[in-house]
């Protein structure tokens, strides 16, 4: 089966990096998440953009993906890991150099035991109720931040992509609140909390999904097309059925063409008949069931099929095909397959 051709816009990450570090202050530093293989586009060719951009500080979820972050972009920069310091990876932190976000009391006492010395961060909970110290847990290590080589405290929003949401108002003043009397760096915003605005920016902004050209940043560039290679065309007359359950049945002489790609390599089965593929402009809804490794496609309207036809490009872009299948844009490009052949551009 041919594959099908995911195309990365490294211009476009670099682009949209620098439109939200634009939105703050000369001395706000703005870093990158990129965890999750940067959000399944590709840790090394999107880390390596990111510096070429002038970013110096980057998050990831594990310490697992510090580590190959920090083979693929070498010595430049700072990475934090969102777990803390986990039992069983205390050499990957100091073989890579990465810097933990301590999330509870525990961590921070198995930290001084193991890694005295060594920059550190610390996570608080301010009302998302994930990771991070509650104040009270806080106030019950107090007395070992003096012995912290502490260079970050951050928390994250729940709502930020609801601006007038008022859990966001609360949690920045609990944030505040508990980091009063702490002397270091601090990092409360992630794409939503920059668009914010300058009171949720502090010391250092977080963004990700913006990066990628995903909602809540309207305003980014979009960096993904999915194009998937047709294997087969057909016609189909009146009353015929297209795909698994017959769900679809056709009301006029049809050309259905069948492609390389399914729900195997993220093209979410619920999405159904809510998205279509692209011929340029063109849109050809999807037909009958999203399978395995096919989708079918209603191409009766074209004057020539295309060898591919697109299911992510400036149209249906990863929101548009989120909303389709009744989730987020970062669902969709986390869940873009290891199947398709990946080609990167600068342009």
């Amino acid at each position: 089966m041919p594959a099908a051709v995911l195309t990365v816009n490294l211009s476009a990450i670099a682009a949209n990096w620098r439109s939200l570090d634009a939105m703050t202050a000369n001395a706000v530093e703005t870093a990158a998440v990129i965890k999750a293989n940067a959000y399944g586009l590709g840790v090394g060719p999107v880390g390596l953009a990111l510096i070429n951009a002038g970013a110096r500080t980057f998050f990831v979820a594990l310490a697992a993906e510090g580590v190959r972050l920090r083979q693929e972009i070498g010595p430049a920069a700072r990475i934090f890991v969102f777990s803390g310091y986990m039992r069983g990876d205390e050499a990957a932190f100091v073989e890579a150099d990465l810097i933990p976000l301590l999330n509870s009391a525990d961590q921070v006492l198995h930290f001084l035991a193991k890694a005295a010395g060594a920059a550190c961060g610390l996570q608080l909970n301010s009302g998302m109720n994930r990771l991070g110290m509650e104040a009270e847990e806080l106030a019950s290590v107090v007395e070992h931040l003096p012995a912290l080589n502490t260079v970050l405290v951050m928390s994250h929003l729940a709502c930020a992509d609801e601006p007038e949401h008022p859990q966001n108002a609360a949690q920045l003043a609990a944030f505040n609140e508990m980091t009063a009397t702490l002397d270091t760096a601090r990092s409360f915003a992630a794409t939503g909390g920059v668009l914010l605005g300058a009171g949720y920016h502090m010391e250092l902004t977080r963004p990700g999904i913006g990066l990628y050209g995903g909602a809540p940043f309207v305003e980014a560039q979009p960096v993904v097309t999915l194009s998937l290679p047709v294997i087969q065309t057909r016609d189909v007359v009146i009353g015929e059925s297209v795909g698994y359950g017959a769900t679809w049945v056709a009301t006029r002489p049809s050309r259905i063409a069948t492609v390389a790609g399914g729900y195997a390599d993220g093209l979410i089965r619920a999405m159904g008949s809510n998205a279509a593929l692209y011929a340029g402009d063109v849109a050809c809804p999807i037909v009958g069931r999203i399978s395995m490794d096919l989708v079918t496609v209603d191409v009766t309207d074209l004057a020539n099929i295309p060898s591919a036809l697109d299911i992510i490009n400036t149209v249906q872009t990863v929101d548009v095909l989120a909303e389709a299948a009744g989730t987020i844009g970062y669902e969709i490009l986390t869940s873009l397959g290891g199947r398709y052949e990946r080609r990167y551009t600068e342009s």
